[in-house]
């Protein structure tokens, strides 16, 4: 409920996290964030600061130590161990079935808020509405590609088909690139990641 958590600003949070970790109460051995924006952002700063190797992008955990994540474009899985004493992670959450919404054990307890860094400064945001399902959690995805050779073709291929199945639209790097889609539908590797049942490309 803190002011200085209200909008997320990466250097607040990660000064939040930083003060709950540094208090000694929960003695925490790994601190996850999601692979998403945000948590890309907030968590290089936590393993910064704690002087410990991030490991990102985790797709299975092995044991305490040791996870798994995928390199070069998703082409092969890396196994990677950790010796540090606090394990900074980024999880890639399509990788993981969702969690129970209901039971579990946890206490949960209030922490004072950190006082605003004065480093960065919330000026606006801007969000895209749409009536299809969000790409990230979409069942389905219609991706096109440079291939489609404009703008107009684009919308003329893929939203009928994306209308027709209820489903979210995606473009490659090209795509987006040649400006026949905006940054926000750009799937893979410098995109959004994706895990949906039926992908057409």
């Amino acid at each position: 409920d803190g002011a200085s958590l209200k909008d997320g600003l990466a250097e607040n949070v990660a000064a939040q996290v930083l003060a709950i970790v540094g208090s000694g109460a929960g003695n925490y051995s790994h601190i996850l964030f999601p692979s998403t924006a945000s948590g890309k952002n907030v968590a290089p700063r936590v393993a910064a600061k704690l002087d410990v190797a991030q490991i990102s992008d985790i797709t299975k955990v092995d044991s305490a130590d040791t996870f798994e994540r995928p390199i070069y474009a998703g082409n092969a899985i890396a196994t990677v161990q950790s010796a540090d004493a606090v394990k900074v992670i980024t999880v890639r959450t399509t990788g993981f079935d969702a969690a129970a919404a209901s039971g579990g054990s946890a206490a949960v307890e209030a922490v004072a808020a950190v006082a605003d860094s004065g480093k960065s400064a919330f000026v606006g945001r801007e969000v895209t509405k749409s009536e299809r399902p969000e790409l990230t959690a979409a069942k389905i995805i219609v991706s096109g590609g440079r291939a489609l050779g404009s703008a107009e073709k684009f919308q003329e291929v893929i939203s009928p088909l994306a209308d027709k199945l209820g489903a979210a639209i995606g473009a490659s790097r090209a795509a987006v690139d040649a400006g026949y889609a905006p940054n926000d539908l750009q799937v893979g590797q410098t995109g959004k990641i994706v895990a949906p049942q039926l992908y057409i490309a």
